[in-house]
């Protein structure tokens, strides 16, 4: 209940600010494909929110932190255990360096594009997002900045979670 609540509050607080300049979004390869969430929606214009996550090699901490747990969650492993879990680590690396202003590049497709047909379910959906606070948490990422990631990335489940 926690965590929905804390997703809530994050989620007014990250509306309530003034709207940034955001990155070009990937292309999609795909025309049927039609996100309904950016997926680099820039959320500060200072870098102080990138510095709390620890800078990229802070980030890429967390993610070698977070793929054990994914593979090691059974709602979330049979989406990670058969793939390039290298690759995603490190798209989700630039994804996040991104929506937090720091200085990279995202190379990764739409988050739509990028989970089309996986049948990822609510579940499973939520299992990565808990593990991904539990990382955060080891991490001692600040807990306000922590909402203001998840927040942040909310609105993609419409553009993962298809079944």
């Amino acid at each position: 209940m926690r965590n929905i609540l804390s997703y809530c509050a994050a989620a007014l607080i990250v509306t309530a600010q003034p709207a940034l300049a955001a990155p070009e979004e990937p292309a999609v390869s795909d025309p049927s494909i039609k996100p309904s969430a950016p997926t680099l929606p820039v959320i500060t214009d200072g870098t102080t929110l990138f510095e709390q996550f620890g800078g990229r090699d802070g980030l890429t901490k967390i993610m070698d932190d977070v793929m054990p747990r994914w593979l090691q969650n059974s709602r979330t492993r049979p989406f990670f255990a058969n793939s390039d879990q290298e690759r995603i680590k490190l798209q989700l690396v630039e994804q996040f360096c991104v929506i937090m202003n720091g200085p990279c590049e995202y190379s990764g497709r739409t988050m739509a594009e990028a989970h089309r047909g996986m049948n990822v379910d609510e579940a499973a959906f939520y299992a990565l997002v808990e593990e991904l606070q539990r990382s955060l948490n080891a991490m001692k990422v600040p807990f306000a900045a922590q909402n203001r990631l998840i927040a942040a990335l909310a609105p993609m489940h419409r553009d993962i979670i298809d079944k």
